[in-house]
């Protein structure tokens, strides 16, 4: 095992439940993003519902679903915001998840714009 590996499983240790699931589920999301597959992707947002319950980390691979079209790299920066916001500085799942539709929202209407010119 590596520096780093035994690093991270330290830190995974070290965290509630609740926040290791968190952390799986951003490291499978930074994995997604690793390995992009090339596809035909709709020029519309999908219409995936936010369910009642739902964690940033799946908020943001709804999110992704609904709008394909949107490049990830480009998103990347402001999504780690956010998740920092969530996960470090205690920003409730909630308030995240609207922050990122938003943010989502807002790529999307530059997306739609530029296409329009």
């Amino acid at each position: 095992m590596t520096a780093d590996e035994r690093r991270l499983l330290h830190a995974f240790r070290a965290l509630p439940s609740a926040q290791q699931q968190s952390l799986i589920d951003f490291s499978e999301f930074l994995i997604g993003r690793a390995n992009p597959v090339k596809e035909t992707v709709s020029e519309l947002p999908l219409a995936i519902p936010r369910p009642e319950r739902e964690s940033v980390v799946k908020a943001i691979k709804r999110l992704r679903e609904t709008y394909p079209m949107i490049d990830r790299a480009k998103l990347l920066h402001e999504i780690s915001g956010v998740m920092t916001q969530h996960l470090v500085h205690g920003k409730s799942a909630p308030q995240a998840i609207d922050e990122l539709e938003l943010l989502f929202k807002q790529h999307f209407d530059r997306y739609q714009a530029a296409q329009s010119t």
